[in-house]
């Protein structure tokens, strides 16, 4: 897995709280949550099995797993993705914090695989609300994980069953970012559910 940081949020933060690296290069000092890194940060992670988590690696880490030329490319090709879809989020008052992108090769030739900056893949913050030292809500499935934390699963099938209010906050969030990005209202969408 390839991700883009932009901002200094989640595992990057934290793990800048406690020794100033993230994924093992060091950043300069004084940096605060959620602030924007001076320049994207390419930060690879090796794809784990289903139900643990994957495991984030140094850039040559991932030359010694995939080759110069491979990691290279995958570094240029998630570096240029992120700035793309950084732009146009950014027109429409959305910071992308930060965002993994699947890299594999097929025939031989080495392509984005899976989704592509979406909530699911994504860390999007409204720009307005955007300051230093505070992370700000995200368009993504926060209140979802927040509620799970609340409950007492042990993360095996089965999950418990969702309360429809933390469904439609969910929705709710991916929703405007497809429409504050897109410029296009969901429900205008020739495949969209009657329902929205």
């Amino acid at each position: 897995e390839c991700i883009v940081r932009g901002y200094l949020a989640g595992s990057a933060w934290k793990e800048y709280r406690t020794s100033g690296t993230v994924h093992g290069a060091r950043l300069r000092s004084g940096l605060q949550e959620a602030e924007q890194l001076d320049a994207p940060m390419f930060t690879p992670s090796t794809k784990a099995a289903s139900g643990t988590h994957d495991e984030n690696i140094t850039f040559d880490d991932a030359v010694a797993l995939i080759g110069s030329e491979a990691a290279e490319r995958a570094r240029e090709i998630s570096l240029a993705s992120y700035a793309a879809g950084a732009v146009r989020a950014e027109a429409a008052g959305i910071l992308v914090a930060d965002t993994k992108f699947e890299i594999g090769f097929i025939e031989g030739e080495l392509v984005i695989a899976d989704e592509v900056l979406t909530p699911d893949s994504s860390r999007f913050w409204p720009a307005d609300e955007w300051k230093p030292g505070i992370t700000p809500p995200a368009f993504d499935k926060q209140p979802l994980r927040d509620w799970l934390e609340l409950q007492s699963w042990d993360k095996r099938p089965p999950p418990p069953t969702l309360p429809p209010e933390i469904v439609d906050a969910s929705r709710a969030r991916y929703i405007e970012a497809y429409e504050r990005i897109t410029r296009l209202r969901l429900a205008d969408w020739p495949g969209a559910p009657a329902a929205l």
